[in-house]
């Protein structure tokens, strides 16, 4: 699955992973944020425990006429989650319209945890 996007010299296809990818390193890079949470409990869980860490985790890409991104995140326990929540999607936003120059419609967050870091 690609997303379109046409320039003045032609199209260029990138990859929703690409999308994910970069929504993701994004999203980690703000304040409050501990990890993305998975969709896919059993799998992550054994790449949890290996450590791998996968930015696309937690990222869901859908495209209609619109695109429009769904995060699942995991907070640090005593910050704003509301707070952490906008700065999220203002930062992911950001980051697609200035690498890919994608117009994103929405970013939806959703807390999937409030974890105590040390």
């Amino acid at each position: 699955m690609t997303i379109e996007i046409q320039s003045e010299f032609g199209s260029i296809d990138v990859s929703k992973e690409v999308v994910a990818v970069i929504a993701g390193g994004a999203a980690v890079d703000c304040y409050g944020i501990v990890g993305m949470a998975s969709q896919k409990q059993l799998k992550d869980g054994i790449t949890d425990l290996l450590g791998k860490e996968n930015l696309a985790r937690g990222v869901v890409i859908r495209e209609d006429e619109n695109l429009h991104i769904d995060m699942y995140i995991i907070v640090s326990y005593g910050t704003r989650i509301s707070e952490v929540a906008s700065n999220v999607q203002q930062k992911v936003k950001y980051q697609l319209e200035k690498m890919l120059g994608l117009k994103v419609n929405s970013v939806n967050i959703f807390v999937s945890g409030v974890r105590v870091t040390n």
